[in-house]
């Protein structure tokens, strides 16, 4: 991970804000995919795929630790996101069968 050297409070904040726009651009990305996940589920329990949760946050917090990163932190991000996400994901499915 290449991190720049800044000379400025202002250059540090500038790329702060640079992260955080490619943040919600994955965000928005991976919520994408999650809707698409949709169509090939067969039923509530997949949308909501407790095991598959389980795996995402343990896999966030595994990869926290090895970036340096507070893994409960990790976690909590992987857990509000997810349970937005599969929110969506149920609607898509409801959606998807009502037609």
């Amino acid at each position: 991970m290449e991190i720049k050297e800044c000379a400025s409070l202002q250059e540090v904040r500038s790329e702060i804000d640079k992260v955080d726009e490619e943040i919600m651009k994955l965000i928005a990305k991976r919520k994408e995919y999650v809707k698409q996940a949709a169509k090939f589920k067969h039923s509530i329990e997949e949308v909501k795929a407790d095991d598959r949760v389980d795996y995402v946050i343990d896999r966030a917090r595994h990869m926290a630790l090895t970036l340096g990163v507070s893994p409960n932190m990790a976690a909590e991000i992987y857990k509000i996101m997810i349970d937005d996400m599969v929110e969506s994901e149920l609607a898509e499915y409801q959606n998807a069968k009502n037609f």
